[in-house]
C-alpha cells in the first residue's frame, strides 16, 4: 500500500508545482524556465543542475513549445510516464482556461475584459527572475574556455540573425568537432521528425475535424520559440484557408501574451473564434499533443547521450547555445518591456529580491512585479 500512495502523492505534487506555474508564468518561455529551475532543481531538488541543463539543451532541438516540454520532461523525472503527462496538462491548463474565457468575450462582446493594467509591471520583474537562471544554469553550462567561446560564437549569431534552433544546433556541433572527435567516440544520431505534410489538401470549408488537422500539423513543425507561430497561423489560417482576417489573427495573437503560461494557448483563442467550444478543444489538442509525443521519445536517450564523450561533448555545446539564447533573449524582453521609469523601479525592486539578503520565490516576485505595475502606472 505505499508504494501506490507513494506514486499518488509524487503525481499530486507534480500537478500542484506545474499548475501553480501555470498561473503565474507570465513573460515567455524562458520565464517559464527559470520557475522551473527554481522549483524542481533548487528547492525540490527532484534532479540536479547538469540534468535539467541536458534536458533543456536536447528539447531546444525538437518541435514544439519548448517550455511546456520541459514540464513534461521534469514530471517524468519526479513521477514516471504518468508524471509527464500530469505535468504537461497542469501547465496549459490555466492558460487554456483563461483564454477561452477571453475568447467568449471577444466573440460575443467584441472586446476582452481590461486585463492590460493588472499584468504591465510583470515583464519587468520576470527579467529578474531569468537573469538569476541564467547565472545558475550558465555556471553549470560554463564547462571550460572553449565551451564559453562556444556560447560567444552562439550569442553573436543569435543576434546576427540565425534561428533560435540553428543557433543551439551551430553550438552542439562546434563542441562536437572541437571537443568530441578527438576523443575517439562515435556518435548515433536519432532523428526526431514532425509531420510535415499533414493537413496540405484541406479545403477552405470549416469543420472540428480540419481545424484539429491544421493545429496537429502546426505543432509537429513549430520549431523554435511559441511566438514563431505567429508566422505559421498566417500561412496557414489567413492566407491559405481564409478562417481567419488578419486583424483577427493579431487579436488572437496579443491575448496569448497577455495570458500566463504557454503562448500556444493562442490556439484555444484561434479555434473558438473559428468553431466555438468544440474549435476550441480541437486546436487546443491539436497543438499540444505532438510535444507529449516527442517527449515521449526524446526523455530517454538524453541519459544515453550523457555517456558518450562524443554526444557529451556535442549537448555541451548544445546547453551553452541554449543559454547563450536565453541571453538574446532576455535582451529582447528588456528593450521592449523597459520603456519608462516606472519598469526600471519594478526590475530594480525584483532584482533585489532576486539575488539580495532578502530573497523572494519567482511567485512572489511576479505579484510583487503586478501590484508595484498596477500601483505605478497610476501616477501620471
Amino acid at each position: 500500500m505505499e508504494q501506490p500512495q507513494k506514486e499518488k502523492n509524487r503525481l499530486l505534487e507534480v500537478a500542484s508545482v506545474f499548475f501553480k506555474l501555470g498561473i503565474i508564468g507570465f513573460g515567455g518561455p524562458a520565464a517559464h524556465i527559470a520557475m522551473m529551475e527554481e522549483e524542481v532543481v533548487t528547492k525540490r531538488k527532484w534532479m540536479d543542475r547538469q540534468h535539467f541543463l541536458d534536458l533543456m539543451g536536447a528539447t531546444n532541438l525538437i518541435p514544439g513549445p519548448n517550455s511546456t516540454e520541459m514540464t513534461m520532461h521534469c514530471g517524468k523525472e519526479r513521477a514516471g510516464w504518468l508524471g509527464l503527462f500530469v505535468a504537461g496538462g497542469s501547465f496549459i491548463f490555466p492558460a487554456v482556461v483563461l483564454t477561452l474565457l477571453l475568447a467568449y468575450f471577444y466573440v460575443e462582446y467584441g472586446e476582452t475584459p481590461a486585463i492590460a493594467p493588472l499584468i504591465i509591471g510583470i515583464k519587468p520583474a520576470v527579467l529578474a527572475i531569468i537573469a538569476g537562471a541564467i547565472i545558475k544554469l550558465g555556471k553549470k553550462a560554463l564547462k571550460s574556455t572553449l565551451i564559453g567561446v562556444i556560447g560567444a560564437v552562439v550569442l553573436i549569431a543569435a543576434f546576427a540573425g540565425l534561428t533560435e534552433v540553428l543557433a543551439i544546433l551551430m553550438g552542439g556541433v562546434l563542441a562536437l568537432l572541437i571537443l568530441g572527435i578527438r576523443g575517439g567516440d562515435s556518435l548515433r544520431w536519432t532523428v526526431l521528425l514532425g509531420i510535415p505534410q499533414i493537413a496540405d489538401q484541406l479545403n477552405q470549408t470549416v469543420s472540428t475535424s480540419k481545424l484539429f488537422l491544421v493545429f496537429l500539423k502546426v505543432g509537429s513543425i513549430l520549431f523554435g520559440s511559441g511566438y514563431v507561430l505567429v508566422a505559421y497561423l498566417q500561412g496557414e489560417l489567413v492566407d491559405k484557408l481564409g478562417w481567419l482576417t488578419q486583424s483577427e489573427l493579431l487579436d488572437a495573437i496579443a491575448i496569448g501574451q497577455f495570458t500566463p503560461g504557454p503562448v500556444l494557448s493562442t490556439a484555444t483563442f484561434v479555434g473558438y473564434q473559428v468553431d466555438g467550444f468544440a474549435g476550441a478543444a480541437a486546436a487546443t489538442i491539436g497543438i499540444f499533443l505532438p510535444s507529449f509525443l516527442f517527449v515521449l521519445l526524446l526523455n530517454p536517450l538524453v541519459p544515453k547521450l550523457r555517456s558518450s564523450k562524443a554526444a557529451g561533448a556535442f549537448l555541451d555545446g548544445v546547453n551553452i547555445g541554449a543559454v547563450a539564447i536565453m541571453i538574446a533573449v532576455t535582451l529582447e524582453l528588456a528593450y521592449s518591456a523597459l520603456v519608462d521609469w516606472r519598469a526600471w523601479v519594478i526590475m530594480a525592486v525584483a532584482l533585489f529580491f532576486t539575488f539580495g539578503p532578502k530573497k523572494l520565490s519567482s511567485v512572489y516576485i511576479v505579484l510583487l512585479g503586478m501590484l508595484l505595475g498596477y500601483a505605478l502606472y497610476l501616477i501620471p
